[in-house]
Formats: structure tokens, C-alpha cells, sequence
């Protein structure tokens, strides 16, 4: 038990050092979470006006789902799936199947909970080994994701829209992590690790022959938009499959 303690502890020492070195990041995520908290509240009362309806943004039942969501979630990011047409540091989880799931009985604030608890659970645990850099990436891609597709299924809450709700989240995930990518996590690996870009592209060139060396646009297109596009179906298709059965026990007492 001792050892335990002594574990955790040294995992937050390490924890609030990584904040102190790397300040400016941190302040990128918290600015980055408040927006998209900002979103997700925006967007679930906007839905309760169009359906005519009144719910309470947070209710006992309701965290405790998000907490135990969240923590199914960050548990599926420890099973990781190598992608053949990547470098080895691109691999694919299923973490968003629970918050997706989740999202859908309580909204899109509930959904950028998830997120973000799912986050704090695996820096808590693990630490990070990126300078926040990842888990900043994987928080807003992850919203990238949960935000549009639960934002249409609030607004209409059918099956079809169920159905439009994936395809819009999964679209928009793969266009805004390919952006992402290109535009803000690649070079900031570069800098962080001191790699030139160019080795960087050169190790996707390697594994797969649709990159060019000297194009960023052709490592994000070949590598990170068909691992986003393949992350975002297999979640929206298990995720129509279970939601329905699933529906009636996680809003059980909702309103209580």
C-alpha cells in the first residue's frame, strides 16, 4: 500500500514539474477546454429550446454516468492498435465509444466532460510524455468528433438522425484532425523532440508509399485521415448498435 502511495505521489510530482516546464501549452488546453465547455453548454440548451424541453445541465445520476464513462473511456486508451500506414506513434483506441454513447443520453456537455475527465484520468495515471502536447490533440480531436455528432442528435433525437449524426462527427473529425495535424501537432512534435520535419516525413514515406518526403499535405492525407475516418465509423457503427438497449438503464432516473 505504501509503495502505492509513494507511486502516485512521484506520479503527480512529475505531473505538476511537466505543468511548470511547459506553462504556456497548458494555458493553450485550459483556453481550449473553456471554449469547447462554452460549446457543448451553448449547444445543449440551444437543442432544449428547439424540442421544447427543460433539463438540467448536471443531475446525481448524470455524473455518476460521466464518471463512470470517463474512466471505461481512458481504460480503452491503454488498448492501442498499431497503424500499419503510419509511424509507430500513430495508433488507433476506440476511447470515444463510451463518451459517444454517453453524449448521446446527455448531451454535448456531457460528451466534453468525458473528454476531458478521460484526459485528467490518464495524466493522473500515466503522466504525460509529450509536454500536454497529445493529450491537448486528443482532447480536441476526441470534440471534434462528440460535439457535431452530439449536437444534431440532440436537436432531433431518431434513429435517422442518429445514423446523420455519426456520419456528420466522423467527417468532421477526419477533416479537422488532418488539418490539426498539418497545421499545429506535427510541428509542434518537431520542436518538441527536436526532429527536423523532414525526418518526420521521411518515417512516413517509409511505411507508407503515398507520403512524398517533402510534403506535409501528402503525410496528414495517407496517414492521419484514413486512421481518423476508420476510428470514427467503427465508434458510430457499435455505437448504433448499442445505444438503443442501452438507452433506458443509463437514463434511468435521469431526473431525479
Amino acid at each position: 500500500m505504501l509503495t502505492v502511495i509513494l507511486t502516485k505521489g512521484e506520479k503527480m510530482k512529475e505531473l505538476m514539474e511537466a505543468m511548470a516546464k511547459n506553462t504556456p501549452t497548458v494555458l493553450e488546453f485550459v483556453a481550449v477546454i473553456a471554449a469547447l465547455f462554452v460549446m457543448g453548454v451553448l449547444l445543449e440548451k440551444a437543442a432544449q429550446r428547439k424540442r421544447g424541453v427543460r433539463e438540467k445541465l448536471f443531475t446525481t445520476r448524470k455524473v455518476a454516468v460521466i464518471g463512470m464513462f470517463s474512466a471505461l473511456s481512458a481504460l480503452l486508451m491503454l488498448f492501442e492498435i498499431p497503424w500499419p500506414f503510419a509511424p509507430g506513434n500513430y495508433k488507433l483506441d476506440f476511447s470515444e465509444l463510451p463518451i459517444l454513447v454517453g453524449t448521446f443520453a446527455f448531451g454535448p456537455m456531457a460528451g466534453v466532460m468525458m473528454e476531458f475527465v478521460k484526459i485528467l484520468l490518464k495524466l493522473c495515471f500515466k503522466g504525460t510524455g509529450t509536454a500536454f502536447v497529445g493529450e491537448l490533440a486528443n482532447f480536441s480531436v476526441g470534440c471534434s468528433f462528440i460535439l457535431p455528432a452530439s449536437g444534431i442528435y440532440a436537436f432531433k433525437k431518431t434513429k435517422k438522425n442518429a445514423i446523420l449524426a455519426c456520419v456528420c462527427g466522423t467527417l468532421v473529425m477526419t477533416v479537422f484532425g488532418t488539418a490539426f495535424n498539418a497545421v499545429y501537432l506535427l510541428p509542434a512534435f518537431s520542436k518538441l523532440y527536436g526532429t527536423p520535419m523532414e525526418a518526420i516525413l521521411q518515417d512516413g514515406a517509409a511505411v507508407n508509399p503515398l507520403v512524398k518526403e517533402s510534403s506535409i499535405l501528402s503525410f496528414v492525407a495517407a496517414c492521419v485521415a484514413p486512421l481518423n475516418l476508420i476510428k470514427g465509423s467503427c465508434v458510430s457503427l457499435v455505437t448504433l448498435l448499442v445505444y438503443k438497449p442501452l438507452s433506458p438503464i443509463i437514463k434511468a432516473g435521469q431526473q431525479r
